[in-house]
Order: structure tokens, then C-alpha cells, then sequence
């Protein structure tokens, strides 16, 4: 190329559809509207540079990762857009500006979500497994009958960043309308938020509690490790009988401990495993997912669950027993959990 050859940059564009598709915390986002327009309506962690300030202040955007400009109604970002291709930044220009925007959003009615019947930790799992697939700005209106939803939402769109814009009761029914928001990234506390769970008892209601607690906090997008123990180790055990060899005394162990979910009882008022029975049918009637669902439910959204070695070679319980899904691990795997969470529960 000479000298007198200039390189004419082609301004990359994405549309409004392609922009709400995006995930906001891995971009730059550049709003180049007045402030006044950006409080009335804006993009939560998109830096706010008006026009008029730009070729004081665009040294103010991060270079390292893409930044995606616009402005009202595309004209404006355009021509920022190109200046930031120039000076080496992977830009984009959104056709249309924020205009079109907010008008592919509009074009879209709230998704409904029927969480009536369900108990906890259901619905708070079905509003995010919805909204988790949604782009910023797309609405839900959620309706659960469980009294506790009412706080259970407001908290989960506080720790998740999504906003709660509407929340309702009427003959029993609790209406929320959510808007869909990807929580900015300089806004994500730095400190550690995932959850640890010991479960050393084998106790059917204990063991409920442990996976409903889980099931909330995965829901919520926090990393979730339950560590099984001792007794805890029969929740995992296969319910039917898998033919490994074993000594004497593991043999008369595996004899004596329950295998699987379904032969865990009560840690009050077993009543020999009738009371047992009974909170099982207890739950069916008012809608409470069974303890084999919560487990599943766990094991769908991420919930690592990890057996102790350890625990496993005293009470002779061998990996096959074992239901699919589970890791082996020891007391460093625990407290390695244990230093990324800010909550550890023993159970």
C-alpha cells in the first residue's frame, strides 16, 4: 500500500434483535444520548458519553473487550462507531439507536409463567429457568399461589439483578411482572458467593430441607456443592442392589444402612417407617416435589455433588453403589468449597 492509499474501515452493525440477544456483562456498551434521556430510559452498566463529549472522552471506554455504540435513532453512533474502529477497537453501531431497541422489545409480549400448585422451592426455579433464556428488557408475569413468593421474588430479583416492576396478591394469587436484566459486571461482588452443604445425617427431612435449599441457591446463579458423609452417604446409594465385592463387615454395613431415597426415615416420629410414608404423601397432596425430583432438579442445574472417600471406605460403600452423577472427594475438596462460599451449612 502507498503512502497516499488510505484503508477505508467498514463500520460493523448489528440489529436491535441481534443487540437484545447479547450478554451485556461480557461488552462494552456505549450510550451516546443526553443524561437526562439515559435516566428516563437506559441500559443498566452502559457508560454514558453524550455526543457532544466524545472526542474529549472516548479514551474513557475499555479497549478490551467489543463495544457496542448507539444512540436515539442510529445516526450519531454510527460515526462514533468508525472512530473507534480507526483507533483499533472491535465497535459496533446499532441500527436504529435505542429507538429500535426499545421497540423490539415492545414487540414482544410478557411471557407467562404459571407456577400456581407449586410449593418451594418450584416456582422460584421455573421464573429463572425462564428468564435465564430471555434478552435484557423482555419481560415474564410470574403467578404462584405459595404465600412465601412474595418475598422469595422480591429477594431472588435483588440478588439477581433482574427488576421486580410490578408485584401483586389478589384471592390468593401473587402476580409478578419481571423484567429481564444481566446484572452489570463492575457491579458483581468480588467476594465469594457459593453455597456449601454438608449432609452427614441420613434422615429423609433433613435431607429434603438440604435439596430445597439447594435447588433456591442454584436458582439464584450461585455454585452450589453438597458434601455427603457417613450416613449421608446412603441418599446416594442405588436403590437396587449392585453385586461388588465386599468383606464380612461391609457386607453386614451395606446390610443394616438403607439404600437409596426411598428407605430414608424420619429423624422424629419414624413410627418403623410409617411416618416416613406419611410426609411423603404428605408432600404429594400439597404439591411439594418428592425428594428423588429435588435431587434430579439439582443435578439438572448444575448442584455438584461429591462423596467422602473417606467415609465411603469405612462403611464399605463402593463407587458403583452409587447413583450416576456423584464425585469421589475428600476434605480438601470440601474446603475448597468451603473458601468459595460465603455459607456452609452442616446437615
Amino acid at each position: 500500500m502507498s503512502i497516499n492509499e488510505t484503508e477505508e474501515l467498514e463500520v460493523k452493525n448489528i440489529s436491535a434483535e441481534d443487540f437484545a440477544k447479547l450478554d451485556f456483562s461480557r461488552v462494552t456498551l456505549l450510550d451516546l444520548r443526553e443524561e437526562a434521556e439515559v435516566l428516563v430510559a437506559g441500559i443498566d452498566g452502559a457508560i454514558n458519553i453524550p455526543f457532544s463529549q466524545t472526542a474529549r472522552r472516548l479514551d474513557e471506554v475499555p479497549k478490551d473487550i467489543p463495544v457496542y455504540v448507539f444512540c436515539r435513532t442510529g445516526d450519531w453512533s454510527e460515526e462514533v462507531a468508525e472512530i473507534l474502529a480507526d483507533r483499533g477497537y472491535d465497535a459496533y453501531n446499532l441500527v436504529g439507536g435505542f429507538k429500535a431497541y426499545k421497540e423490539y422489545l415492545a414487540s414482544y409480549k410478557p411471557i407467562k409463567i404459571d407456577a400456581k400448585g407449586l410449593k418451594c422451592p418450584g416456582p422460584i426455579v421455573k421464573v429463572a429457568d425462564t428468564v435465564k433464556s430471555l434478552a435484557d428488557g423482555q419481560k415474564v408475569v410470574a403467578e404462584a399461589t405459595e404465600d412465601a413468593f412474595a418475598s422469595d421474588i422480591a429477594v431472588w430479583c435483588q440478588r439477581t439483578g433482574n427488576h421486580l416492576e410490578k408485584l401483586e396478591v389478589d384471592s390468593g394469587v401473587i402476580t409478578a411482572v419481571i423484567e429481564k436484566r444481566t446484572k452489570p459486571a463492575e457491579n458483581v461482588t468480588a467476594l465469594p458467593d457459593g453455597k456449601t452443604f454438608v449432609v452427614f445425617s441420613g434422615d429423609l427431612d433433613k435431607t429434603i430441607a438440604a435439596f430445597i435449599m439447594a435447588n433456591g441457591a442454584v436458582a439464584m446463579g450461585r455454585k452450589v456443592t453438597i458434601f455427603f458423609t457417613f450416613w449421608g452417604l446412603n441418599i446416594l446409594r442405588k436403590p437396587k442392589k449392585v453385586k461388588v465385592k465386599k468383606t464380612f463387615i461391609e457386607k453386614m454395613f451395606g446390610f443394616m444402612m438403607p439404600r437409596g431415597t426411598k428407605k430414608l426415615g424420619l429423624s422424629r416420629m419414624n413410627m418403623g417407617g410409617a411416618g416416613a410414608k406419611m410426609i411423603r404423601a404428605v408432600m404429594k397432596s400439597k404439591g411439594v416435589s418428592s425428594l428423588e425430583e429435588l435431587i434430579q432438579n439439582a443435578i439438572d442445574h448444575g448442584v455438584k455433588l461429591v462423596a467422602c472417600q473417606m467415609s465411603m471406605d469405612i462403611m464399605g460403600i463402593k463407587r458403583e453403589e452409587l447413583i450416576d452423577g456423584v464425585e469421589l472427594g475428600g476434605v480438601a475438596t470440601f474446603l475448597g468449597s468451603g473458601e468459595q462460599s460465603n455459607m456452609s451449612l452442616f446437615i
